[in-house]
């Protein structure tokens, strides 16, 4: 997080963000977001992620993971 605002509120970047702040704004365990880095989630060579780019790998794997393409009911 860049504390460069002038009223002193803290700014992020979507296409670079720490692992810890990806997870808080996503609203995961920071832990499930290092996990998904793991197996293979895009994130930079100095651990940062792109927001975009991390939820379209989430909306992938889901597919993925989802042999049918159907949801289970709901």
């Amino acid at each position: 997080m860049d504390a460069d605002r002038q009223d002193g509120r803290e700014t992020l970047n979507p296409a670079a963000l720490a692992v810890a702040d990806a997870a808080r704004l996503l609203g995961m365990a920071e832990d499930v977001v290092r996990k998904h880095v793991g197996e293979g989630a895009p994130a930079a060579a100095d651990g940062t992620m792109n927001l975009i780019h991390y939820a379209a790998w989430l909306i992938r794997e889901l597919a993925r993971r989802e042999p049918t393409g159907q949801s289970d009911g709901d």
